[in-house]
């Protein structure tokens, strides 16, 4: 692998919980946003949601972030939605495709877009699905549509013609945004590129991954990687 990340077209955001460790990508000019979710704010022990996300603006102030609803009352969750909004120009709302009963959440995703608030919706695995919001955004409001492009091929199926067909869908929101969602590795990083996605969302260890390894020579790679064996080998004291 040849092509450096500054290559890309695609804008790598950063996704995590991690204050540390959003807080050192907000300063690394490869990074050009931030997403994150309850389950990855729950795994880092954040206990106030509204206290952590306040924290990072003081840091990240120019570039997007989004931060998720987490109520499955719509009444609810247009309240947090509205509340989540007001807390800085570059925080982006993320509204599920449904709620955890299945039910579909485009009636809000219209209402707040109307509103002008600046959505990314997420948890997208059909088609069916970023038609329906291609159909609820607003044309003239920064948007974002998350499909888990990670889960479809958890599934063992390609997501990368999936991936350009909700391009397509998209073609009449000239501010939706397309980002391939739930990274498993490095190589998913070039692939939402080759999809034409314009955002990609990385987890921090994998991120940390592609800013060190992207480009590496393979022989040197493979060198590596044998020297690796003899050093785990040598400690572990083997012998036969």
């Amino acid at each position: 692998m040849q092509t450096s990340l500054q290559q890309l077209k695609v804008k790598l955001f950063a996704d995590g919980a991690d204050k540390a460790g959003i807080l050192s990508l907000n300063s690394n000019p490869a990074i050009q946003g931030m997403t994150t979710n309850p389950t990855l704010m729950r795994k880092a022990g954040i206990k106030d949601y509204e206290a952590f996300a306040k924290d990072i603006l003081q840091s990240v102030t120019s570039k997007p972030i989004s931060f998720e609803v987490f109520s499955d009352d719509f009444p609810e969750m247009k309240r947090q939605a509205l509340k989540i909004a007001a807390w800085g120009k570059n925080v982006y709302v993320k509204i599920p495709i449904t709620n955890s009963r299945g039910d579909t959440c485009l009636p809000l995703i219209k209402e707040l877009g109307r509103q002008g608030v600046q959505l990314n919706i997420t948890a997208i695995l059909t088609l069916d699905q970023v038609r329906g919001v291609a159909e609820a955004l607003n044309r003239d409001v920064a948007s974002v549509v998350s499909v888990f492009a990670g889960r479809i091929a958890d599934t063992g199926v390609d997501p990368e013609p999936l991936m350009r067909a909700s391009l397509a869908l998209l073609h009449d929101q000239p501010k939706a945004e397309l980002l391939w969602a739930s990274v498993r590795e490095v190589l998913n990083i070039f692939q939402s590129d080759a999809c034409g996605c314009h955002i990609v969302t990385i987890p921090h260890d994998i991120l940390a991954k592609a800013l060190k390894m992207t480009g590496m020579d393979l022989t040197a790679l493979s060198l590596d990687t044998v020297k690796m064996f003899a050093t785990d080998a040598q400690a572990a004291g083997f012998s036969v």
